[in-house]
């Protein structure tokens, strides 16, 4: 994200809707520190949640003030794809544990690093995980933490990341062929940019995935319910059409509550999770 300009857009925006400082904070919710840091371009990579607030306060669409593109959405219904015996029309694939080796290698090598357990440094990355999957907590901020708490000096998690994470065995050709035969989609909590990393890397298939649900990039993480109910309307389906690959049992049963097919993914025996998810998309 280039905050300057995001902070030129924010500013433009209140500007035309007439406000000042003080009176957007006050319609926003937020304090009159954050939203001049924010104008000033001084907080990198401000939460989702934050620009939204202040997209209502404006009447502008986040997405101008993101200066992205809404999704378009082509309900899977009308492209020329298959359907499952058991009615599934859309695929959507984990990636952290299903695409990719969990990365559990990068806290044994931070932990040598610092030299300290690996339950401590897995104790602090899980207590901020998921903030900076759902984009409240900046990714320079997460790596801060790392560098105070166990004395490293220029830490950056995605390097560590990117590292030791590798494609699961046979993987690709699943993925593959889904794409062929069904509108498929990835669903994942990552952080900012990870995914994009993945996918520029090789280290997932490039594919032309027709959804892509980031949690940092939506603002929510499996198994949240807001999560769920992004991917549901981008996939442009009946929940009952939609088949989720995922190699966390509580991911699963948030899905299986919105009447989505599950698939558990066990990453210690791929190969026999592959095969299960051809036969669950059998046609």
């Amino acid at each position: 994200m280039n905050e300057e300009a995001l902070a030129r857009r924010l500013q433009t925006a209140r500007k035309k809707a007439g406000l000042t400082q003080q009176e957007l904070c006050q319609k926003a919710g937020l304090s009159y520190s954050t939203l001049a840091k924010i104008e000033r371009g001084a907080i990198k990579s401000p939460s989702v949640f934050t620009v939204a607030a202040i997209a209502a306060a404006t009447g502008v669409p986040i997405e101008e003030l993101l200066d992205v593109k809404p999704p378009q959405v082509v309900p899977a219904a009308v492209q020329s794809k298959k359907r499952s015996l058991n009615g599934v029309s859309f695929v959507y694939i984990d990636v952290n544990g299903v695409l990719v080796r969990f990365f559990h290698r990068a806290f044994s090598q931070i932990a040598e690093e610092a030299g300290i357990g690996s339950d401590m440094v897995e104790t602090l990355f899980w207590r901020h995980n998921d903030a900076v999957c759902r984009g409240e907590l900046p990714l320079d901020d997460f790596n801060a933490l790392f560098q105070r708490e166990l004395g490293l000096k220029d830490f950056d998690w995605k390097e560590y990341y990117m590292v030791s994470v590798d494609p699961m065995p046979h993987v690709a050709e699943l993925v593959s062929w889904v794409g062929e035969h069904y509108n498929f989609g990835l669903l994942t909590n990552s952080m900012p940019g990870f995914v994009k990393e993945l996918l520029s890397s090789g280290k997932i298939p490039n594919l032309p995935y027709s959804v892509i649900v980031d949690s940092s990039e939506v603002g929510s993480v499996k198994p949240e319910p807001g999560i769920y109910e992004i991917a549901q309307e981008r996939a442009g389906v009946e929940p009952n059409e939609i088949l989720l690959i995922d190699d966390g049992r509580t991911n699963l049963m948030a899905a299986d509550r919105f009447g989505w097919h599950v698939l558990w993914f066990d990453d210690f025996r791929p190969e026999e999770s592959l095969e299960r998810a051809r036969r669950a998309l059998a046609f």
